[in-house]
């Protein structure tokens, strides 16, 4: 009855919290919510300035559906300083969040028979898009031994005749993880002689922790410019999710191509939004810098927190801000047999809301999300491992 696209994805996984959040709140329940992928910090207060002054002005009518030259300006500005590439007006695309970016790099690129490599624990969008392009997902697999590195060789590794594009989330949610210039580099050379695309999801670039280089950007357009599809987006480093605004930076031949799509899609942008965005790239960088230092803060508090039972697992990520914690040592066949099972228990004794790892294609992980105050993440931890303790006293065990 439905369209066979339909049946090739499935609904985010990571929503899932959300909605559990909500029915328990609705209950009376006092929920920790530590599953949302968003900032808790409001909106900037010079870039919410800039939308009242737009809609003051009456800037309210449809843009270019590319978006504005003005915020297009202030995106290749941004690249320019932060990473010394150099794209033009007809290189870049505004869309609706950087998922539609990705949604458009995948349509405009990938197509049935081909391959598209991306890597697992990831998040799933990335794969469900591959499926929505009609292309074959491959899944390289990074390993917590490892310290879920991205390696280049995995990749490698991976490649078929088929292989169309690599795609790469660094930082990655939901483990933090970095690709190195290094590794960037080796991906790089090996893609650029078979004329394989790498898509860039930058989504956490402001929030990497230590100044690591991460010129990821600099280096493709050194070796593969024309194969390279970098994908940004407000939303985590300016704190403004609901706002919606992505960007997506190209060949013009890609750009265009993306352009057609969304035309006959979304059109363009929020005008307000677009205005809003432009005060935020190129206006003061300090809300970024003083919103990564609170989520550093908030990570080294939560971490130990968990790390006080040695069964709870997790390494300390290099960016983004969530912690993945390895639960697996607390499953067993006669009791809690899987992290979702563990996290849906948890979430009906102590209202402490959590993503499983099955979402990110992890079992036996659990993703806490630190974009919530110390006293939030303090009190989830405190009933985190209450409910360990009544997986010890066998409350959960099998009859």
């Amino acid at each position: 009855m439905l369209a066979e696209r339909t049946t090739r994805i499935a609904s985010s996984p990571t929503m899932k919290g959300l909605i559990a959040a909500e029915r328990l709140r609705k209950a009376g329940a006092d929920v920790v919510d530590v599953s949302a992928g968003e900032p808790d910090f409001p909106t900037p207060d010079h870039v919410k300035a800039a939308a009242h002054a737009a809609i003051d002005a009456n800037y309210t009518k449809y843009t270019a559906n590319s978006g504005s030259s003005e915020v297009k300006q202030a995106i290749l500005a941004r690249y320019r300083a932060d990473y010394g590439v150099e794209y033009d007006e007809s290189e870049v695309i505004v869309c609706a969040g950087g998922k539609q970016a990705l949604l458009n790099a995948a349509l405009a690129v990938f197509g049935p028979g081909d391959e598209v490599i991306t890597h697992m624990p990831g998040w799933p969008t990335l794969v469900e898009q591959i499926k929505l392009a009609d292309a074959t997902p491959v899944i390289v697999r990074t390993s917590p031994e490892d310290g879920f590195a991205l390696r280049a060789q995995a990749f490698i590794d991976a490649f078929t005749a088929r292989t169309r594009a690599v795609v790469i989330n660094s930082p990655a949610n939901p483990t933090g993880a970095l690709m190195t210039e290094d590794e960037m580099i080796r991906l790089a050379e090996a893609c650029a002689p078979r004329g394989i695309w790498v898509v860039l999801d930058l989504c956490y670039e402001k929030l990497i922790y230590d100044p690591v280089p991460h010129n990821l950007p600099g280096v493709l357009a050194a070796r593969m410019r024309e194969r390279t599809i970098v994908t940004g987006s407000a939303s985590k480093a300016y704190a403004m999710t609901g706002w919606r605004c992505g960007w997506l930076l190209a060949t013009r031949e890609v750009v265009a191509a993306a352009n057609a799509l969304q035309s006959h899609c979304t059109s363009n942008v929020c005008s307000i939004t677009q205005k809003a965005v432009v005060a935020a790239l190129t206006g003061p960088q300090q809300c970024v810098t003083e919103m990564l230092d609170e989520y550093r803060r908030r990570r080294d508090v939560i971490q130990a927190l968990i790390g006080r039972d040695p069964r709870l697992r997790c390494l300390t990520p290099a960016g983004a801000f969530y912690l993945f914690v390895d639960v697996s040592a607390l499953l067993s066949p006669a009791g809690l047999r899987t992290s979702a099972d563990f996290c849906q228990a948890m979430l009906e004794a102590t209202h402490v809301v959590v993503t499983a790892g099955e979402a990110f294609d992890a079992p036996g992980f659990f993703r806490i999300s630190y974009a919530a105050s110390i006293d939030r993440l303090e009190e989830a931890a405190r009933r985190i491992h209450a409910f360990v303790a009544d997986v010890d006293a066998g409350r959960y065990a099998r009859a």
